[in-house]
Protein backbone atom coordinates (compact mmCIF):
# COMPACT_ATOMS: atom_id res chain seq x y z
CA UNK A 1 0.00 0.00 0.00
CA UNK A 2 3.21 2.19 0.76
CA UNK A 3 4.12 1.84 -2.89
CA UNK A 4 0.29 2.84 -4.36
CA UNK A 5 0.51 5.93 -1.78
CA UNK A 6 4.44 7.17 -3.19
CA UNK A 7 2.79 7.00 -7.35
CA UNK A 8 -0.47 8.66 -5.65
CA UNK A 9 1.66 11.73 -4.31
CA UNK A 10 3.84 11.48 -7.65
CA UNK A 11 1.11 11.70 -10.28
CA UNK A 12 -0.57 14.55 -7.88
CA UNK A 13 2.82 16.68 -8.24
CA UNK A 14 2.44 15.83 -11.91
CA UNK A 15 -1.07 17.05 -12.39
CA UNK A 16 -0.07 20.39 -10.28
CA UNK A 17 2.84 20.83 -12.77
CA UNK A 18 0.47 20.75 -15.77
CA UNK A 19 -1.83 22.95 -14.52
CA UNK A 20 0.81 25.65 -13.26
CA UNK A 21 2.05 25.64 -16.67
CA UNK A 22 -1.34 26.53 -18.46
CA UNK A 23 -2.23 28.83 -16.06
CA UNK A 24 1.02 31.02 -16.45
CA UNK A 25 -0.07 31.11 -20.26
CA UNK A 26 -3.81 31.37 -19.79
CA UNK A 27 -5.05 34.90 -20.57
CA UNK A 28 -7.98 36.34 -18.70
CA UNK A 29 -10.85 35.71 -21.78
CA UNK A 30 -9.35 31.94 -21.45
CA UNK A 31 -10.53 31.91 -17.68
CA UNK A 32 -13.71 32.64 -17.97
CA UNK A 33 -14.23 30.31 -21.02
CA UNK A 34 -15.95 27.12 -20.38
CA UNK A 35 -14.31 23.97 -19.27
CA UNK A 36 -15.69 20.43 -19.10
CA UNK A 37 -17.48 20.67 -15.99
CA UNK A 38 -21.11 21.34 -16.88
CA UNK A 39 -21.92 25.17 -15.91
CA UNK A 40 -18.13 26.19 -14.36
CA UNK A 41 -15.14 28.26 -16.08
CA UNK A 42 -11.70 27.71 -15.85
CA UNK A 43 -11.12 29.83 -13.26
CA UNK A 44 -14.29 28.33 -11.26
CA UNK A 45 -12.85 24.93 -11.74
CA UNK A 46 -9.26 26.38 -10.82
CA UNK A 47 -10.92 28.14 -7.74
CA UNK A 48 -12.76 24.84 -6.63
CA UNK A 49 -9.59 22.86 -6.74
CA UNK A 50 -7.33 25.67 -4.97
CA UNK A 51 -10.32 25.88 -2.13
CA UNK A 52 -10.52 21.98 -2.13
CA UNK A 53 -6.78 21.95 -1.35
CA UNK A 54 -7.08 25.07 1.40
CA UNK A 55 -9.74 22.77 3.54
CA UNK A 56 -8.12 19.53 2.81
CA UNK A 57 -4.41 20.47 3.66
CA UNK A 58 -5.73 21.30 7.51
CA UNK A 59 -6.70 17.86 8.06
CA UNK A 60 -3.38 15.99 6.99
CA UNK A 61 -1.26 18.79 8.51
CA UNK A 62 -3.47 17.99 11.86
CA UNK A 63 -2.86 14.00 11.66
CA UNK A 64 1.07 14.80 11.05
CA UNK A 65 1.20 17.10 14.50
CA UNK A 66 0.82 20.76 12.89
CA UNK A 67 -1.30 23.05 14.29
CA UNK A 68 -3.85 24.62 12.19
CA UNK A 69 -6.64 26.90 12.72
CA UNK A 70 -10.04 25.96 12.20
CA UNK A 71 -12.14 28.40 9.62
CA UNK A 72 -15.47 27.23 8.29
CA UNK A 73 -15.69 25.48 4.82
CA UNK A 74 -18.59 28.22 3.81
CA UNK A 75 -16.41 30.98 4.78
CA UNK A 76 -13.19 29.78 2.96
CA UNK A 77 -15.54 28.68 -0.03
CA UNK A 78 -16.88 32.36 0.36
CA UNK A 79 -13.66 34.29 -0.13
CA UNK A 80 -12.75 31.89 -3.33
CA UNK A 81 -15.82 32.40 -4.84
CA UNK A 82 -16.11 36.59 -4.44
CA UNK A 83 -12.22 36.43 -5.93
CA UNK A 84 -11.12 37.78 -9.72
CA UNK A 85 -10.93 34.93 -11.99
CA UNK A 86 -7.20 35.72 -12.14
CA UNK A 87 -6.83 35.80 -8.60
CA UNK A 88 -8.91 32.31 -8.59
CA UNK A 89 -5.99 30.99 -10.86
CA UNK A 90 -2.91 32.16 -9.55
CA UNK A 91 -4.83 31.09 -5.62
CA UNK A 92 -5.16 27.38 -7.09
CA UNK A 93 -1.37 27.53 -7.74
CA UNK A 94 -0.51 28.56 -4.14
CA UNK A 95 -3.02 26.59 -2.38
CA UNK A 96 -2.39 23.25 -4.02
CA UNK A 97 1.25 23.90 -4.12
CA UNK A 98 1.05 24.18 -0.16
CA UNK A 99 -1.00 20.72 0.72
CA UNK A 100 1.18 19.35 -1.93
CA UNK A 101 4.57 20.76 0.12
CA UNK A 102 2.63 19.45 3.05
CA UNK A 103 2.15 15.88 2.02
CA UNK A 104 5.70 15.56 0.25
CA UNK A 105 7.12 16.09 3.56
CA UNK A 106 5.57 13.38 5.79
CA UNK A 107 8.05 11.04 6.30
CA UNK A 108 7.04 7.46 5.11
CA UNK A 109 6.06 6.11 8.84
CA UNK A 110 3.93 9.25 8.76
CA UNK A 111 2.75 7.87 5.44
CA UNK A 112 2.10 4.38 6.45
CA UNK A 113 0.37 5.25 9.97
CA UNK A 114 -1.20 8.40 9.71
CA UNK A 115 -4.98 8.40 9.97
CA UNK A 116 -6.84 11.98 8.89
CA UNK A 117 -9.73 12.91 10.15
CA UNK A 118 -12.03 14.24 6.70
CA UNK A 119 -15.22 15.63 8.71
CA UNK A 120 -17.61 14.00 6.66
CA UNK A 121 -16.84 10.28 6.75
CA UNK A 122 -17.69 8.24 10.08
CA UNK A 123 -14.24 7.81 11.26
CA UNK A 124 -10.24 8.57 10.39
CA UNK A 125 -9.58 6.89 7.48
CA UNK A 126 -5.96 6.38 6.14
CA UNK A 127 -3.51 8.69 4.80
CA UNK A 128 -3.91 6.64 1.21
CA UNK A 129 -7.55 6.75 1.35
CA UNK A 130 -7.72 10.63 1.58
CA UNK A 131 -5.06 10.82 -0.82
CA UNK A 132 -7.04 8.77 -3.60
CA UNK A 133 -9.89 10.90 -2.85
CA UNK A 134 -8.08 13.82 -3.81
CA UNK A 135 -6.93 12.60 -6.77
CA UNK A 136 -10.13 11.51 -8.12
CA UNK A 137 -10.78 14.91 -7.78
CA UNK A 138 -7.76 16.70 -9.02
CA UNK A 139 -7.71 14.32 -12.03
CA UNK A 140 -11.03 14.91 -13.59
CA UNK A 141 -10.94 18.53 -12.68
CA UNK A 142 -7.64 18.84 -13.99
CA UNK A 143 -9.12 17.03 -17.66
CA UNK A 144 -11.83 20.08 -17.43
CA UNK A 145 -8.84 22.54 -17.55
CA UNK A 146 -7.09 21.37 -19.82
CA UNK A 147 -10.08 19.72 -22.65
CA UNK A 148 -11.03 23.78 -22.44
CA UNK A 149 -7.72 24.54 -24.43
CA UNK A 150 -7.47 20.67 -26.65
CA UNK A 151 -10.89 18.89 -26.94
CA UNK A 152 -8.26 15.92 -27.54
CA UNK A 153 -7.06 16.17 -23.91
CA UNK A 154 -7.21 12.82 -21.75
CA UNK A 155 -6.63 12.55 -18.13
CA UNK A 156 -3.32 11.27 -17.78
CA UNK A 157 -2.48 7.57 -17.82
CA UNK A 158 -0.35 7.41 -14.72
CA UNK A 159 -3.30 9.54 -12.85
CA UNK A 160 -5.83 6.89 -14.14
CA UNK A 161 -3.38 3.42 -13.65
CA UNK A 162 -3.57 4.79 -10.21
CA UNK A 163 -7.12 5.61 -9.74
CA UNK A 164 -7.99 2.12 -10.84
CA UNK A 165 -6.06 0.36 -8.30
CA UNK A 166 -7.70 2.86 -5.48
CA UNK A 167 -10.86 2.00 -7.03
CA UNK A 168 -10.40 -1.62 -6.13
CA UNK A 169 -9.13 -0.82 -2.29
CA UNK A 170 -9.14 2.52 -0.63
CA UNK A 171 -11.42 4.39 -1.97
CA UNK A 172 -13.59 1.60 -3.54
CA UNK A 173 -16.94 3.18 -1.49
CA UNK A 174 -16.26 6.12 -3.95
CA UNK A 175 -18.08 4.35 -6.51
CA UNK A 176 -21.07 3.64 -4.50
CA UNK A 177 -21.26 7.84 -4.42
CA UNK A 178 -20.39 8.34 -8.12
CA UNK A 179 -23.04 5.66 -9.26
CA UNK A 180 -26.45 7.58 -9.05
CA UNK A 181 -28.65 4.69 -10.59
CA UNK A 182 -28.72 0.98 -10.59
CA UNK A 183 -29.63 -1.34 -12.86
CA UNK A 184 -32.63 -3.61 -12.71
CA UNK A 185 -30.23 -6.62 -13.25
CA UNK A 186 -26.59 -7.01 -12.94
CA UNK A 187 -24.41 -5.11 -15.45
CA UNK A 188 -20.69 -5.79 -16.01
CA UNK A 189 -18.74 -3.96 -18.33
CA UNK A 190 -15.37 -5.10 -19.21
CA UNK A 191 -12.43 -2.70 -19.27
CA UNK A 192 -9.90 -4.19 -21.70
CA UNK A 193 -7.64 -0.65 -20.89
CA UNK A 194 -7.72 -1.47 -17.47
CA UNK A 195 -7.74 -5.18 -17.56
CA UNK A 196 -11.30 -5.00 -15.13
CA UNK A 197 -14.95 -5.41 -14.63
CA UNK A 198 -17.25 -2.50 -13.45
CA UNK A 199 -20.07 -4.55 -11.58
CA UNK A 200 -23.37 -2.91 -11.10
CA UNK A 201 -25.56 -4.53 -8.67
CA UNK A 202 -26.88 -2.50 -5.37
CA UNK A 203 -23.10 -3.02 -4.52
CA UNK A 204 -20.87 -1.16 -7.32
CA UNK A 205 -17.55 -2.60 -7.45
CA UNK A 206 -14.80 -3.08 -9.58
CA UNK A 207 -13.34 -6.84 -10.02
CA UNK A 208 -11.28 -8.68 -11.92
CA UNK A 209 -11.82 -10.55 -15.48
CA UNK A 210 -15.22 -12.30 -15.77
CA UNK A 211 -16.30 -15.03 -18.49
CA UNK A 212 -19.24 -13.06 -20.39
CA UNK A 213 -19.39 -9.73 -19.60
CA UNK A 214 -22.76 -7.92 -20.16
CA UNK A 215 -21.02 -5.04 -22.29
CA UNK A 216 -17.46 -3.88 -22.89
CA UNK A 217 -15.69 -0.09 -22.67
CA UNK A 218 -13.23 0.17 -25.23
CA UNK A 219 -10.75 2.92 -25.02
CA UNK A 220 -8.10 4.42 -23.06
CA UNK A 221 -8.18 3.99 -18.95
CA UNK A 222 -8.17 7.54 -18.62
CA UNK A 223 -11.83 7.39 -20.44
CA UNK A 224 -12.92 5.11 -18.01
CA UNK A 225 -12.00 7.15 -15.10
CA UNK A 226 -14.05 10.14 -16.98
CA UNK A 227 -16.72 7.33 -17.27
CA UNK A 228 -17.23 7.18 -13.60
CA UNK A 229 -16.66 10.71 -13.45
CA UNK A 230 -19.76 11.48 -15.71
CA UNK A 231 -17.20 13.06 -18.10
CA UNK A 232 -17.40 10.22 -20.70
CA UNK A 233 -19.98 12.18 -23.04
CA UNK A 234 -20.12 14.24 -26.47
CA UNK A 235 -18.35 16.20 -27.78
CA UNK A 236 -15.17 14.29 -25.46
CA UNK A 237 -16.22 10.53 -26.48
CA UNK A 238 -13.83 9.72 -29.87
CA UNK A 239 -11.76 6.53 -29.78
CA UNK A 240 -14.17 5.77 -27.01
CA UNK A 241 -16.95 2.65 -27.96
CA UNK A 242 -19.33 0.75 -25.77
CA UNK A 243 -20.58 -3.09 -27.06
CA UNK A 244 -22.90 -5.52 -25.93
CA UNK A 245 -25.96 -4.88 -23.61
CA UNK A 246 -25.74 -1.29 -22.90
CA UNK A 247 -24.52 1.53 -24.04
CA UNK A 248 -22.62 4.57 -23.51
CA UNK A 249 -25.76 6.51 -22.63
CA UNK A 250 -26.93 4.13 -20.19
CA UNK A 251 -23.88 4.31 -18.49
CA UNK A 252 -23.91 7.91 -18.37
CA UNK A 253 -27.38 7.49 -16.75
CA UNK A 254 -25.47 5.72 -13.81
CA UNK A 255 -22.49 8.22 -13.74
CA UNK A 256 -24.12 11.18 -14.26
CA UNK A 257 -20.93 13.08 -12.68
CA UNK A 258 -20.52 16.39 -10.49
Amino acid sequence: MTELLDRVVNVLRAEHDVLVALVADLESGRLTGPSGADEWTVAQVLSHLGSGAEIGRAPIARAAGEPVEAEPNQAIWARWDAASPEDQASGFVESNGRWLETVEALTAEQRAGLLVDLGFLPEPVPLVTALGMRLNEVANHSWDVRVALDPAAEIAGESAQALVELFQGPVAFLLGWLAKERPEAEVTVAVPAVDATLVLTEQVSLDGAVAAPTATLDGPAGAFVRLLNGRLKEPYTDGVSVSGGVGLDDLHRIFPGF
